[in-house]
């Protein structure tokens, strides 16, 4: 009895004393933790106290001048060049349209304007939403993307998570929520070399960002999470559904209402894909003005956010540039189909057939309008052919005609159409025309005679395939076209118009042309005996222009053209003078022609007209040379009149008749043609204008 009283008495003793442990230890573990958390604190807040202070300085941010590429404009601010690593087109916070920032905060950081750089709410709800196992969603703020951007690699620390979250809280001190804002949507990277929306608006919409739509401005503000993977140009249906969502988060945070998230949701995006993203097709005069800003600028020309404007026009510009094509093509057409580009092996499975034939045209650059295509199928009646987009075609009709001779089974082999043939194409208007890339080049160029303004400029059929100006790098002997500045210069020594010169033939040793003895031809080897100087330019007659220079001597001949800009070792002494035996470009022709359009002065072609900084600072400007100034006078204004009054007889009566099909009375100009239509020219001009054809 006494042990189970001492048994029970004990009980209460040894449960106290076992929970008086418990507590001792669960106090324990608090408190170490609590000194963990002290001591972890503290350790915290020393790093933080040590690294704030060795932050990166902001002047990057508070003085923000991003890198800005070389824009290149027409005189009538089209776009038609940009230079730079960067496309970027600056944008004041104030300039951003509303839709635009709602949809970049709905999808990143709606929470931007109340957070302090940090948002621990965001953190919180995606760290709940990452635990219940949805799509993993990340935390960082606009400004902390700011930050990262700006001064912090792309590693995955805990070191550069501080860093960030440190930046973040600096960042907000030292700038205004809307310059943060700024600042962000101007730097961010938004896939096809874009950084910024304004930038990105152009390029994947070509429109301005004040213009975009609400459907658009959720396209673009998918973007940054992903440039390469919601880029609606190479991943769209991705890019849409990433569109889709965010306008969805628009709704849901009231940024739009109902019947806007409607719309937007249903509205059909046209995404710009041509190959052509500028305005007009100016790439050569593009190249050129690049070219020149360097020289002055040298590497700042691609970051400082030049804006240059040239002196070409929209509209001459696009009537040069088709009007060459144009007549390139014709030119192939009367000289025959050469026949297929290359032949493939079609394999037989359908896939493999597709792959293999998206390798092979790929190696077969467009041309504009004309098409690379493979033919699937041939003959004499129609032609099944599938285009690099995938788009199967039929050709038939007068479609076919160019390639008739081809068709055939009797064609040769080599040049057959047939199964497997890589052809070019050209859609006109519903109907597919079998053509193909010409062989000759072609040059074009137009200045105004005034001041030597260049209005238009094409240096070659496309620049793409061929990056050589024509205008201004070939030096190409200028035939009969020369003829005009021989008798400018006969002029000069007292001879006229309507003096007589005999049309006749003519011979000479090798003494007197400096190489061999020549015996000279008229073009069409008829001589019609002594005739006018002025019929005699009129018919472009061989031998009045040649006993013209004999007359005078080859070399005065040689040192008058020096006047109009010609380069005197290039057209040497020699009585070839005469036929344009000499090298010009075709710019220097415009140059030359000029003179005799304005009354006789000298006038310089230029291109640009004035080059400003972003903001709006002229930093240099054109002063040219004009007609009516007296120290630019270069020949006699008798002179002018006369040759003027003779090369309008040309176009009038003579070998430029042509040129009456614009039905207009104030042409004149003359054509120049080498041995073997190696080169063919026409220069012609009116008071205002002054164009050359190669």
């Amino acid at each position: 009895m006494t042990s189970n009283r001492s048994t029970a008495s004990a009980s209460p003793d040894s449960s106290k004393q076992r929970y008086g442990v418990a507590a001792r230890v669960a106090l324990g573990v608090i408190g170490i933790m609590a000194s963990l958390g002290v001591i972890g604190a503290l350790i915290l807040g020393f790093t933080l106290a040590m690294a704030y202070p060795n932050l990166p300085a902001l002047d990057s941010l508070t003085d923000y001048r991003p890198k800005i590429p070389l824009r290149i404009f027409t005189a009538d601010n089209v776009l038609i060049g940009e230079f730079g690593e960067e496309r970027r087109n600056l944008v004041h916070i104030k300039d951003v349209p509303d839709i635009m920032k709602k949809a970049v905060l709905a999808i990143e950081d709606d929470r931007f304007y109340e957070h302090g750089g940090v948002d621990y709410w965001g953190i919180v709800r995606a760290a709940l939403h990452n635990a219940a196992g949805g799509a993993r969603q990340g935390a960082s703020t606009i400004t902390q993307q700011v930050a990262r951007n700006f001064f912090l690699s792309s590693e995955q620390t805990l070191k550069r998570k501080i860093y960030e979250v440190l930046l973040a809280w600096k960042i907000e001190q030292s700038l205004t929520k809307d310059q943060i804002l700024e600042v962000y949507m101007n730097q961010i990277y938004l896939g096809q070399r874009a950084y910024g929306f304004s930038s990105a608006a152009q390029i994947y919409f070509g429109k301005n960002l004040s213009d975009i739509t609400i459907a658009e401005a959720a396209m673009l503000a998918g973007l940054p999470k992903a440039p390469s993977a919601y880029n609606p140009v190479v991943n769209p249906k991705r890019a849409k559904a990433r569109q889709q969502y965010i306008l969805q988060r628009m709704y849901q945070l009231g940024y739009i209402t109902e019947d806007q998230f409607t719309k937007a949701k249903a509205e059909e995006l046209r995404i710009k894909t041509d190959s052509n993203e500028f305005g007009v097709h100016a790439e050569y005069v593009a190249e050129m003005t690049r070219q020149l800003v360097y020289d002055q600028f040298k590497e700042d020309a691609y970051t400082r956010g030049l804006n240059v404007f040239t002196t070409i026009t929209k509209a001459d510009q696009d009537a040069a540039y088709f009007a060459l094509r144009r007549g390139v093509m014709d030119y192939e057409r009367r000289h025959g189909y050469r026949g297929p580009e290359g032949y493939m092996d079609i394999p037989a499975a359908k896939e493999e057939a597709e792959g293999a034939i998206e390798t092979e045209l790929a190696d077969h650059a467009d041309s504009d309008d004309i098409v690379a295509a493979v033919v699937l199928d041939a003959s004499p009646k129609i032609i099944h052919a599938v285009l690099s987009s995938g788009e199967e075609i039929k050709i038939s009709g007068p479609g076919l005609a160019f390639a008739t001779n081809l068709l055939s089974d009797k064609a040769p082999p080599n040049r057959r159409v047939k199964r497997g043939a890589i052809i070019r194409v050209v859609q006109e208007g519903k109907a597919w025309t079998v053509t193909q890339m010409p062989e000759v080049e072609s040059a074009f160029v137009a200045t105004d005679t005034s001041d030597g303004a260049i209005r238009a400029l094409v240096g070659g059929f496309d620049y793409n395939r061929n990056k050589f100006n024509h205008v201004t790098q070939a030096w190409r002997q200028p035939g009969s076209s020369f003829k005009p500045f021989i008798y400018s210069a006969s002029l000069e020594k007292g001879l006229s118009p309507a003096t007589v010169i005999n049309d006749a033939p003519i011979s000479f040793d090798a003494g007197q042309t400096g190489g061999q003895a020549w015996e000279p031809k008229n073009y069409d080897n008829k001589y019609e005996g002594p005739m006018t100087m002025r019929r005699g330019l009129m018919k472009s007659k061989n031998m009045i222009s040649i006993r013209i220079l004999h007359k005078i001597g080859a070399k005065y001949g040689q040192e008058y053209s020096t006047r109009f800009g010609f380069d005197a070792d290039k057209n040497p002494p020699y009585l070839t003078l005469a036929l344009g035996a000499g090298a010009v470009t075709p710019l220097q022709m415009a140059g030359a022609y000029a003179v005799f359009a304005n009354g006789g002065y000298k006038t310089n072609p230029y291109l640009i007209a004035k080059v400003i900084d972003n903001d709006g600072k002229v930093l240099s400007q054109a002063v040219p040379d004009k007609a009516g100034d007296e120290a630019n006078r270069v020949i006699d204004a008798r002179n002018a009149f006369l040759m003027d009054s003779m090369l309008k007889d040309v176009v009038r009566h003579g070998t430029a008749m042509r040129a009456l099909s614009l039905k207009r009375t104030d042409l004149a100009g003359k054509t120049g043609t080498t041995n073997d239509s190696f080169d063919a020219w026409f220069a012609g001009y009116q008071a205002k204008l002054v164009g050359i054809a190669w």
